[in-house]
């Protein structure tokens, strides 16, 4: 089993930044992605950012260039920096982290809110 817990949300003012942490525990194995998604009221899960155990890095068109992933290996922690937030941000932010090798496993965190005001 792995625990995640995040971190880090409230509410902002439109323009403003949060930072999001996320720290996994248990049975945290290497070659581990490491992801947050988001869900906004009434939506469906979306795929925000990821970062691979060895460093790779993705994002979704609609934050790139304003959120920046990273990951501590040692800490096993990933933190989510997101800057110039809009209202359309707002929604519960969820820490992923998924191995697809054996053993294959894919645990989510229980999400911690993001507000932003406009």
């Amino acid at each position: 089993q792995v625990q995640l817990v995040e971190s880090g949300g409230g509410l902002v003012q439109a323009g403003g930044s949060l930072r999001l942490s996320c720290a996994a525990s248990g049975r945290f194995l290497g070659a581990t992605t490491m992801a947050w998604y988001r869900q906004a009221p009434g939506k469906q899960r979306e795929f925000v950012a990821k970062v691979t155990s060895g460093g790779t890095i993705d994002y979704a068109e609609s934050v790139e260039g304003r959120f920046t992933i990273s990951r501590d290996n040692a800490k096993n922690t990933m933190w989510l920096q997101m800057d110039s937030l809009t209202p359309e941000d707002t929604a519960v932010y969820y820490c992923n982290a998924r191995r697809a090798v054996t053993p294959v496993y894919n645990y989510w965190g229980q999400g911690t809110q993001v507000t932003v005001s406009s």
